[in-house]
């Protein structure tokens, strides 16, 4: 502190004791040496006070100096010491962090001064060019405030400096150096740079993947000590994580280049890790290294991508040690649970990999298949709850497009598996079902219903299962049993898992829809729910769903029940519920904040158990029927409703059959319409995807071109014959360019001449819709006429009449 003394001293001249300087004045005086002095000491020494001052003084020093310490950067650039002063107090500046000194002395600050000269400092982006010219100098006491000061910039406001250095010369290839550091200092807080610069910015991360940040990475990585390293490994993934997140070009790039093969040490176990435990540190790199894995493999990309990178995970022996860790002892509750959810996306719709974890046997005595250990864990209620959605998850993903395993869970439960003593899936299941834990209710309805979704011969097989359910009593179907639980029990959630478990199975099975109709109270339960008006607690759920179901008996109805036609559950719908009611309960569902996070995504992203409500397969199944029902709702109304035929004299019968001809006549060029519009449907559809073709062909020619002039500006000793190759792709692209943009201008002509005709079609509907329409008030009139004259209506001939109507209903 003396030290500094002297120097304010050395700098200021000296002052009164009663006449002491405010900290404004002293940072105007040092500003004015500093860009006034002609001894560089001088300035040296004006910059040093400065950057003591900028923590407590930071709006003064940043408002009075930022432009002469910009002009420092420039014009002494040979003085590293002077330079590293000038960095770090642009960096104090700049940061969005608040400093205890500066808090005490401006207490009443509203606005973040960090971002604010932030944004002055990036206003001209020659600024950051400056500044990584610095990253160049092997100095430490240049490099090192150079790359916190980037830092700094980057954390405030990351959009502008990442379009900065994007077209910046070798910018990336700068910040790439430092990964190469022997002083770990700088090597660290490089890393953090990169962390925060690749954020959310598709075209960084691809140059910093291609400029072999994986090679670097998995390097430091393996020098630190794996997963049992400290922070920086982590940091390490995380920067992968940042270059893969959303990116199928680099995960295509991270899985051809083998770099999925050297995650596999991450993975082992060392035979003594229950005494050896898990540090901290450990178990935030494990997950890391878990989030990677779940990363290549997420349902949101590609299926090609998808299918590559769960192949390659089979064959080095990825799924193994995941299936190991997830039966070792030892492990701690939140690896155990990431691991969970990793081996389900490596096995989601991949059937070799499905298989393989089929027959994964637990270390148990006996040994048990470990889908059947999991399956326990997830209807105990004392396991915590992410762990438990973790397995529904899993088994979900199990399940995935594997029919072969939807029927070993749906067998398990057959009459014929009665006397195996072995607790099976199927048990487990329906043991859940039934249980005392309204959310082991929840997650073993959702689970069963995952057996039986786009696989109607198990919807059968389902059929035949049967249930004791008191000593001495007839045994009962599980639907029945199901249907009647639903009804007895209180518990919101259960109600909610057993309605989605009979939709996935009353959907697109007459056999299903018939069981539940025969289920004694079944259709009023139903029917009081959807039309009751209380909304607490997430009632709506509950009568959407109960309004889903009954419409799914409507649709799916062979009018094999005597006394719940078709036509008798759209009149009990329509009396008893009303139309309009009904519609608004079941349109409800998908308009819920908890569809709309259960839509999202496969895995459940619950926080609390409370919020465990509905899933993804049946918003799926929803969002495909909810139009479905209510238009065949509609259609049984108007044919219930409809008029039959009338007993007419010979001149008004001939010309009703006048009329019907004319609406079959024009129902047909209708037709013939709607087949026209479909084809230019297809053909324009076929034309955007010619356009999406041959523009994604351009992108991949401009990014060869581009990472050939990287590569050539990084190492021009490694790229054989660059500039001749550059060269001559320029014309080659140029000439591709210009012969794609011909094409795809004729295609949007083609387009868009297709879009006029199908408007012209679409027309012309329009306008035989209102002559039917017209004609059809004319008949009405006609018939009321007949009526008020006392005429007698018969029915010889009402299905003609109704077909007619029923062809105007659909046209």
């Amino acid at each position: 502190m003396e030290y500094f003394r002297s120097g304010l001293k050395s700098v200021l001249g000296t002052t009164t004791p009663g006449n002491q300087p405010t900290g404004a004045e002293i940072v105007e005086r040092l500003v004015s040496r500093v860009s006034t002095s002609t001894l560089l000491e001088d300035r040296r020494d004006a910059c040093r006070a400065l950057k003591a001052l900028s923590k407590k003084y930071r709006l003064e020093v940043g408002a009075q100096g930022m432009d002469i310490l910009k002009q420092v950067l420039e014009l002494d650039r040979s003085d590293c010491e002077i330079i590293g002063y000038c960095l770090d107090t642009l960096c104090n500046i700049t940061s969005k962090d608040t400093f205890e000194e500066e808090s005490e002395n401006n207490i009443n600050m509203q606005v973040n001064v960090g971002e604010q000269f932030t944004e002055m400092f990036l206003k001209n982006p020659e600024n950051v060019t400056l500044i990584l010219t610095f990253l160049e100098e092997y100095d430490f006491r240049v490099r090192w405030p150079a790359i916190r000061l980037m830092t700094s910039l980057v954390c405030s406001k990351p959009k502008d400096v990442q379009d900065i250095i994007l077209v910046s010369p070798m910018g990336v290839s700068k910040l790439m150096d430092l990964l190469l550091e022997n002083r770990e200092v700088i090597r660290n807080d490089a890393l953090l740079l990169l962390i925060n610069l690749t954020k959310s910015n598709a075209n960084i991360q691809k140059i910093v993947a291609f400029e072999n940040a994986f090679d670097r990475l998995f390097d430091i990585i393996k020098d630190e000590g794996w997963t049992d390293g400290g922070i920086v490994v982590e940091d390490c993934l995380l920067l992968m994580l940042n270059l893969l997140k959303n990116n199928n070009s680099n995960i295509n790039f991270f899985q051809e280049g083998a770099y999925l093969q050297k995650i596999s040490p991450m993975f082992e176990l060392p035979p003594n890790l229950e005494e050896v435990g898990w540090s901290p540190q450990k178990v935030s790199n494990f997950l890391c290294v878990l989030q990677l894995v779940r990363t290549v493999v997420s349902p949101n990309n590609s299926a090609q991508i998808i299918t590559a990178c769960q192949k390659t995970m089979r064959n080095a022996n990825l799924l193994e040690a995941l299936s190991n860790i997830l039966m070792a002892s030892g492990v701690p509750a939140d690896i155990l649970t990431e691991t969970i959810n990793a081996v389900g996306e490596v096995i989601r719709g991949n059937l070799t990999n499905q298989e393989y974890f089929a027959n994964v046997l637990a270390p148990s005595n006996p040994p048990r298949p470990a889908i059947v250990v999991l399956l326990m864990s997830m209807v105990n209620e004392k396991q915590p709850f992410t762990l438990r959605c973790a397995v529904l998850y899993c088994f979900e993903c199990f399940l995935f497009k594997n029919e072969i395993g939807q029927e070993l869970v749906v067998q398990t439960l057959l009459p014929s598996n009665a006397g195996v003593s072995n607790l099976s899936m199927g048990q487990i299941l329906c043991s859940g079902i039934f249980s005392k834990d309204h959310l082991s209710n929840w997650f073993s309805a959702v689970a069963l219903s995952h057996c039986l979704i786009e696989n109607p011969a198990q919807k059968e097989q389902l059929l035949r299962v049967l249930l004791a359910t008191s000593l001495g009593a007839q045994p009962v179907s599980l639907l029945h049993q199901s249907a009647v639980f639903l009804q007895h029990t209180s518990k919101l959630q259960a109600k909610l898992g057993i309605l989605m478990l009979l939709a996935q199975w009353m959907a697109h099975s007459p056999e299903a829809v018939k069981v539940f109709l025969n289920v004694p109270g079944s259709m009023a339960y139903l029917t009081a729910q959807t039309s009751a008006s209380e909304f607490d607690n997430n009632e709506e759920l509950l009568q959407g769903l109960c309004a889903f179901l009954m419409g799914l008996c409507v649709l799916y109805n062979d009018n094999s029940v005597p006394n719940y036609s078709k036509e008798n559950l759209s009149q009990l719908i329509e009396k008893r519920v009303g139309i309009d009611t009904y519609c608004k309960k079941l349109v409800e569902i998908s308009r819920h904040e908890v569809y709309a996070k259960a839509a999202k995504q496969p895995q459940i992203k619950s926080k609390h158990s409370s919020e465990l409500l509905l899933e993804f397969e049946f918003c799926k199944l929803l969002k495909t029927l909810e139009g479905v029902i209510i238009q065949a709702l509609g259609v049984q109304r108007d044919l219930s409703n409809g008029m039959s035929e009338l007993s007419l004299n010979e001149h008004e019968n001939a010309l009703l059959l006048q009329y019907k001809e004319l609406i079959r006549d024009q129902d047909k060029k209708l037709q013939d319409m709607q087949k026209s519009m479909n084809n230019m449907h297809k053909t324009t559809q076929g034309l955007e995807t010619q356009i999406k073709e041959l523009q994604e062909t351009n992108t991949q020619l401009i990014d060869q071109n581009t990472l050939l002039k990287a590569q050539l500006a990084v190492n021009p000793s490694n790229v054989t014959n660059g500039p001749q190759i550059i060269e001559s792709i320029k014309p080659l692209s140029s000439s591709i360019e210009s012969s794609l943009l011909e094409r795809v201008k004729t295609l949007e002509i083609e387009r868009d001449e297709a879009k006029k005709e199908i408007e012209r079609i679409r027309k012309d509907q329009d306008d035989l819709l209102e002559l039917l329409t017209d004609q059809d008030l004319k008949l009405n009139t006609f018939k009321q006429r007949l009526r008020d004259l006392g005429e007698t209506i018969d029915d010889d001939d009402s299905d003609n009449d109704n077909n007619s109507d029923g062809l105007e209903n659909e046209s």
